[in-house]
């Protein structure tokens, strides 16, 4: 179906990757991973013959159709179904040649009525042939189609028929989106298609592609998203392109040990060579060792050398300890928050403390964003108050923030204009550790790519030492590694800690409470991810235009929202909950049980496997002990995939009984 061969990639006279070879068939949905600026795209561009290849061939097979997301949207009074409608090019294709036989499709109807006027006419048996295309086309179902597209995109009904002009930013995106995935594709090429996505679309567009039957090649930093879609990986890397069996922590699990025992080889290999250039020079110059000498020359220069294991992340920082701290940092009391005389939410009662770790969930348009912007104090209250502690110390990342940048200065610029105390050194120094090393912390901000300049704001923002981080949506463009540095610096922050983002695996990292921002309110919410997701698909839609007014649809009785039913059926889901928790209290147990065996074995075969890191256990000396330890790291994955099994059996029980 897509066949590579030796295909190689350059950019501005640069190598990106070559060598790239495989065939993808029918079906297979494929993940391509690596760092930004690696040929991701390139490579997408070359399938769809926009670009040549510099070395090799792509080849399709004839008569594939191929979709992917436009990159710009049309400035138009069309409507959104009807640009959506667009991505069926069959299908407009078809329309055009009824409408060139004088039938109306949408008042007609399309249907025996608008043949049976040209029955006599000489195009009648064409007209039933295109008629007979249109239905096999899916004609006569494409608007329904296109409108549950929109909708699983977050569109509300009133949205479908308003004109492009009307939507911006993000939204156009999803459109262009919703595009892509209206065309019946054999083969589909999504591109970062999550960045404007909130969870609940990340969750449904997840789903759509699970179910999708032609092939799927897919750019994603999310891992989530990539573990749930792909069953292969293409990495691309050091100028290298490796295909991996399996989703995306199968490809990591496998990677990390081709580094290990790629870093053991390097090692050996470095230790002969030490030898080798040792004899070399010792005994070179004697006319009894020279044909020896020269011998080892010789196979110094044939010996393969092995690159050392590299881990292609240049991105090292934590967020310092803040200055002071307050208890609390920001106080919200019987807050209603909005825009105008628009009231978005009402009586928030919210406070962030010193230590506190809280993800925002809910649908798009809930007020996520709106409640961060109240916390932060851009947005002032309609009515209650928000008291600060003296101390606070706010760190706020957002689109805006990126879009406010000096895009004619350096990054270098922009940091020292942030702190004009800050000399060049020291500057460097802080924009090396998000990889902003050497000219590239003197060249224009306006040559960054949208990662870039979000890893220039996240330098400025954990410079300033908050107590206080407010975080709207902070891995859009970035890439994996950037991903995890953030992750990892987030989890050692100790002040407060706020995030909205449709990463899950930031959001399972960093927090340690979930708030549901929900029918005009905020909640606290007592159930996982997980569940969350089981709760959006149950919960109705809420469109922008009811979440504007402060309307509140219709919310389940007996849920931690509260609902219409009297204070005697509210007592009797209680106590049905308190039965059910009781129940599931052992099943529980058996998944606790079942994770602390799969923590207790990784934790025995992490230490085991910094053991196999010692050198010296590759000595002929200690062969008998390093075959021993092997044997030992074999049995304790045997052990740890059937811990896990045991913990997924477990798992998916108690989800089961749960529902």
């Amino acid at each position: 179906m897509l066949h590579l061969t030796s295909v190689a990639c350059r950019r501005d006279g640069q190598l990106l990757f070559s060598n790239a070879n495989g065939f993808f068939a029918r079906s297979q949905k494929v993940g391509v991973t690596g760092r930004n600026g690696c040929g991701k795209s390139s490579l997408f561009w070359m399938i769809l013959g926009e670009l040549d290849p510099d070395e090799g061939e792509i080849v399709l097979q004839p008569g594939m159709t191929t979709a992917h997301v436009a990159q710009e949207t049309p400035r138009t009074e069309q409507s959104a179904i009807d640009y959506v409608m667009d991505g069926d090019q069959r299908l407009r294709h078809l329309q055009k040649r009824l409408a060139a036989l004088g039938v109306d499709i949408e008042q007609d109807g399309g249907g025996s009525d608008g043949m049976a006027a040209a029955l006599d006419d000489k195009a009648a048996p064409e007209m039933a042939r295109v008629f007979e295309e249109y239905e096999s086309a899916g004609g006569y179902t494409a608007e329904a189609r296109a409108g549950t597209l929109l909708n699983g995109l977050g569109f509300s009904a009133e949205e479908h028929h308003q004109p492009i002009n009307d939507f911006s930013g993000g939204w156009l995106m999803r459109l262009n989106l919703a595009q892509a995935l209206m065309c019946p594709s054999d083969l589909l090429l999504l591109d970062e298609p999550t960045n404007h996505l909130d969870l609940d679309a990340v969750f449904w567009l997840q789903d759509w592609l699970k179910r999708y039957t032609g092939m799927l090649m897919l750019i994603s930093h999310d891992r989530e998203f990539l573990d749930t879609v792909v069953d292969s990986v293409l990495h691309i890397e050091q100028q290298t392109v490796t295909r991996y069996t399996g989703n995306y922590t199968a490809f990591e699990e496998l990677r990390a040990q081709q580094l290990a025992n790629q870093q053991a080889l390097y090692t050996r290999q470095q230790r002969k060579v030490e030898d080798m250039q040792r004899f070399i020079d010792r005994f070179k110059a004697k006319a009894t060792k020279a044909r020896q000498a020269q011998s080892r020359v010789k196979m110094l220069e044939r010996m393969q050398k092995v690159s050392p294991a590299h881990v292609d992340s240049g991105f090292n920082f934590e967020f310092k300890e803040p200055d002071k701290l307050s208890d609390p940092l920001v106080t919200l009391s019987s807050a209603n928050i909005g825009y105008a005389d628009t009231t978005i939410l009402k009586k928030v009662n919210f406070q962030l403390g010193a230590g506190d770790r809280v993800a925002l969930l809910g649908r798009n348009g809930a007020g996520k964003s709106t409640l961060v912007k109240a916390l932060v104090g851009d947005l002032a209250l309609q009515s209650g108050e928000r008291t600060v502690g003296v101390n606070l110390a706010t760190g706020y990342f957002a689109q805006h923030q990126i879009d406010q940048l000096d895009y004619s200065g350096s990054a270098l610029q922009q940091l020292q204009k942030f702190d004009p105390e800050l000399d060049e050194a020291e500057s460097r120094n802080i924009l090396g550790r998000f990889g902003f090393s050497g000219d590239m912390a003197l060249q224009s901000v306006d040559t960054f790519s949208g990662g870039e300049k979000a890893r220039l704001v996240l330098a400025m923002l954990v410079h300033s030492r908050p107590n206080l981080l407010l975080l709207d949506e902070p891995t859009n463009h970035l890439d994996m590694d950037m991903r995890l540095a953030l992750s990892e610096a987030l989890q050692t922050f100790s002040g407060a800690l706020v995030v909205v983002s449709h990463d899950r695996f930031l959001l399972e990292s960093v927090s340690d409470e979930l708030w549901l921002v929900s029918d005009a309110g905020v909640h606290h919410y007592q159930d996982d991810l997980n569940g969350y997701r089981r709760w959006l698909s149950k919960k109705p839609a809420l469109s922008k235009k009811s979440a504007a007014e402060g309307e509140q649809p219709a919310t389940d009785a007996g849920s931690d929202e509260g609902g219409n039913g009297t204070a005697a059926s509210r007592k009797d889901a209680k106590r049905q909950q308190a039965q059910k928790r009781q129940q599931l209290a052992p099943m529980r147990d058996r998944v606790k049980k079942a994770e602390r065996e799969c923590e207790n074995l990784q934790q025995q075969l992490t230490e085991l496997q910094e053991q196999l890191l010692d050198n010296e256990l590759y000595t002929k000396e200690r062969q008998s002990e390093l075959t021993e330890l092997l044997k030992l790291q074999k049995q304790l994955q045997v052990q740890l995939e059937a811990a896990e099994g045991s913990w997924l059996d477990a798992s998916e029980a108690l989800e089961q009984a749960s529902l």
